[in-house]
């Protein structure tokens, strides 16, 4: 494969829980919301383990209807490793189709825009090629919270 196109690697499938959403509001057009993370779960070929639960998804509900990501969680892989992940990313579609999101109604993922760019950080020996590759994810949002899939860009 040329290296002029890029290829995708699976890294891991991350579901994280949610827990209700805080709506400081904020200047018209850039609403603000909030959420806490109490948990979740990841499992990929090369790593798996959990979502620690203190982490916190800041959202901002832009006037066009797009959701902009800034999320930041704590990766504890089965061997006990810690692995800090932040991501930005985008999540929109047809109004009808946010509005049963934000209902927390099951939406065919094929309905709507949702994409994130996640980075990690670790000084854990057997992991610090994370802190050196560039992923994007594709996300889904379940009732229950977010479902990716997180591919390593090669």
């Amino acid at each position: 494969m040329s290296r002029d196109v890029p290829a995708l690697r699976p890294l891991f499938t991350l579901r994280v829980l949610v827990d209700g959403l805080h709506a400081p509001g904020g200047p018209p057009g850039l609403q603000r919301r909030i959420g806490t993370i109490p948990g979740g779960s990841f499992e990929g070929e090369r790593l798996r383990g959990r979502v620690l639960p203190g982490g916190s998804d800041w959202q901002i509900e832009r006037r066009d209807g797009v959701i902009a990501l800034d999320a930041r969680i704590l990766l504890q892989t089965d061997d006990e490793a810690l692995i800090a992940m932040t991501y930005s990313g985008l999540r929109h579609g047809p109004a009808d189709v946010m509005a049963r999101l934000g209902r927390g109604e099951s939406v065919d993922p094929a309905d709507y825009y949702f994409r994130i760019v996640p980075t990690f950080a670790t000084s854990a020996p057997h992991y610090q090629w994370l802190n050196r590759i560039v992923a994007v994810g594709t996300g889904r949002r379940d009732p229950e919270g977010p479902l990716y899939q997180i591919h390593e860009i090669c």
